[in-house]
């Protein structure tokens, strides 16, 4: 995993186990990988990877089982998808209409763009 600026290492590490939630390599009471692996994994310091997952564990996406792990909690993929979209539509979207103005890109200009992009994502997935 390389590693942006601008974010601590432990959140960009939460980030991504909670994108392979999203993307559903680990489901609802999935174990995940320990602490060390994570750590070895992503070749960082097991403290950073320890604060991470106390990080998820605080905000319910993860729960500790005490001796076998942690593993994922029921409902945190809708969870982080809620969580995400608000985030999105709250700070990324205001942003992204200011663009759009300068640019005089138009809602229907959005619509096209995106109608391509699901075609080319079907005919990639067939």
């Amino acid at each position: 995993m390389i590693f942006t600026e601008g974010k601590a290492i432990y959140q960009q590490i939460a980030d991504r186990l909670c994108d392979e939630i999203l993307m559903g390599k680990y489901n609802d009471d999935e174990r995940i990988p320990s602490v060390r692996e994570c750590a070895v994994l992503l070749e960082v310091n097991t403290n950073t990877t320890v604060k991470s997952y106390d990080l998820l564990a605080s905000i319910g996406i993860i729960y500790n089982k005490r001796g076998l792990g942690y593993f994922v909690t029921p409902g945190a993929k809708e969870q982080i998808l809620k969580e995400r979209r608000m985030e999105f539509i709250e700070q990324k979207l205001p942003e992204q209409f200011r663009n759009m103005e300068m640019l005089g890109i138009d809602i229907t200009d959005i619509d096209k763009a995106w109608n391509e992009r699901q075609k080319c994502d079907k005919v990639k997935n067939t």
